[in-house]
């Protein structure tokens, strides 16, 4: 298998006779071989021939984490149709555009997950394209169809229907678009990512080799499988490697800290915030969770403390850092295996082979070594475009080829990459921008700080001025006042927050980002007492 050619679905072929008789995934009570795994696909690909799918059709799964997930999902890349994962946590308007938008025929639910009628909220949108809703669960609402009786439909005429997936899987090239993945809609409607499937495999293969993913790895996904995060370096690396994919739905501390023990789990990708919340659960010391061996994480500033209590005392040999968007395949930089734990945690990294980065000002000129500018990608993994938006594409990705990613980032000598900031996250103080990630790194390397979630607030005489939300680091108990002065001394004045409030837990979204709006919302009552 060349990792630089594949199809989605030939990579499915591939790895369900390669790795026939390991383990594939383990859900609660459901554990399948590749070789079952394999055969589960085929035959829900047969089901969706049946089902009238055709090549280059939308299917979506808007479920968690889950067994079924995997099956359909890939089954839909064999069937020679375009995946549209869909976020678990969209209310039934946001789902209903996204379904619209990328013409989806056929939608996978989970009814009841998370008490959300998932089938209920499309009932009366009006979506004339989508002919079928399928349940992944047992919750069943009216006009569903069961997953039982949908797989049923590929035993009627198999052979022939086995026959049509193989060919479809064999008209796939490498460059096809396999997945639309749409964006969180943080500003107007979300957009839709078209992601070629070869170039998930392609950047994912070297990012799993890096990050020592090895056959027979038990693999931890908290990362929900519709976010780039679960699905590409998650489903797709555990393919590519033959590791075990161990799905879970809903990240709670104490359960996922049984299942690394009673797993074993070798491989944990996931957001700071998830590591520092172990790092001070109370009763980490009673579970034995020496079989972890590497990880990723990202998407948040890290204090280097967090990385060496990661290797310390959750026991990762290997802890890599990363950047990505969806629009680059979910992976644009990371960081290699034996980079320092003050490199880890202050870069994302460098790019992957054949990978382009530039740092650049407002004329699009390349700016000095250690400056902050917009950063650029350019390479095999950015994505063709936008679904459907030839003018969104135009205004993200440049004649030359280059994606704007928005992103605030300043690159070292080497190419290592510091994400500072959002340029829209940014807020101004008294005409003076500031970036809330680069307060965010600052305040992390204070002893008392797990970590920190900085944002803009108004303020009558200033305009806007900082707020920070603070996790404690473990055993800390860290007052307001002292974290203000602490600031006073390492940052410019209007870089220091005006407030800090001390919390237990930050809003994540389902793919583990602060969720910022949140934090604006939850200032509001706090400003307010």
């Amino acid at each position: 298998m060349d990792p630089s050619r594949t199809s989605i679905a030939e990579l499915v072929r591939w790895s369900t006779s390669e790795y026939a008789e390991l383990l594939a995934i383990r859900d609660g009570d459901v554990s399948l071989t590749y070789r079952e795994l394999g055969e589960r696909i085929d035959a829900a690909a047969r089901a969706l021939v049946a089902s009238g799918v055709e090549p280059g059709d939308g299917v979506a799964v808007w479920a968690p984490n889950c067994w079924e997930w995997v099956v359909v999902g890939l089954a839909v890349s064999r069937a020679g149709a375009v995946l549209v994962p869909v976020n678990t946590r969209f209310k039934g308007a946001e789902a209903a555009y996204v379904l619209e938008k990328a013409s989806v025929s056929l939608v996978f639910v989970v009814d009841g997950f998370l008490g959300t009628d998932y089938s209920g909220a499309l009932a009366n949108r009006d979506l004339p394209g989508l002919r079928e809703v399928v349940d992944l669960g047992t919750a069943g609402g009216p006009g569903t169809v069961s997953f039982a009786e949908f797989m049923t439909r590929g035993d009627v005429e198999h052979e022939e229907l086995q026959v049509e997936i193989d060919r479809r899987s064999d008209a796939v090239t490498h460059d096809d678009v396999g997945v639309v993945m749409f964006t969180s809609g943080t500003t107007g409607h979300p957009k839709g990512v078209m992601v070629r499937g070869g170039a998930i495999i392609r950047a994912f293969h070297s990012y799993g080799e890096c990050l020592t993913v090895r056959k027979g790895d038990p693999y931890l996904l908290v990362n929900p499988y519709f976010h780039a995060f679960g699905y590409n370096s998650g489903i797709i690396v555990c393919l590519l490697f033959g590791a075990l994919n161990l799905p879970v739905q809903i990240y709670e501390p104490d359960k996922v800290l049984e299942l690394i023990q009673r797993e074993k789990v070798a491989v944990f990708p996931g957001p700071p915030a998830l590591f520092q919340g172990l790092l001070n659960h109370p009763d980490l010391d009673q579970y034995d969770i020496s079989s972890l061996r590497a990880c990723v994480t990202g998407a948040a500033s890290i204090s280097v403390e967090l990385i060496v209590g990661m290797r310390e005392r959750l026991g990762f040999d290997h802890v890599m850092t990363a950047y990505g968007m969806t629009e680059t395949s979910g992976i644009a930089a990371y960081t290699r295996e034996g980079d320092s734990a003050e490199l880890v945690a202050t870069t994302s990294g460098r790019a992957p082979l054949d990978v382009e980065l530039r740092v650049v000002d407002d004329e699009g000129n390349d700016v000095s070594t250690g400056e902050p500018g917009q950063l650029l990608v350019r390479g095999f993994q950015v994505t063709p475009g936008y679904l459907d938006a030839p003018e969104q594409t135009a205004e993200a990705i440049d004649a030359d080829g280059w994606l704007h990613t928005g992103d605030i980032a300043v690159m070292n000598e080497a190419g290592y990459i510091d994400i500072t900031d959002r340029m829209k996250d940014m807020f101004i103080m008294g005409g003076f921008n500031a970036y809330p990630a680069e307060i965010e790194r600052v305040m992390v390397e204070h002893p008392d700080v797990g970590i920190a979630a900085v944002i803009g607030v108004p303020d009558e005489r200033m305009g806007e001025v900082g707020a920070a939300f603070v996790i404690p680091a473990p055993g800390a108990s860290p007052q307001a006042e002292d974290l203000i002065a602490w600031c006073r001394e390492e940052l410019a004045n209007y870089k220091v927050p005006r407030h800090v409030w001390i919390v237990d837990e930050l809003p994540l979204t389902a793919s583990t980002k602060v969720r910022k709006p949140e934090l604006r919302a939850l200032s509001e009552d706090m400003l307010a007492r």
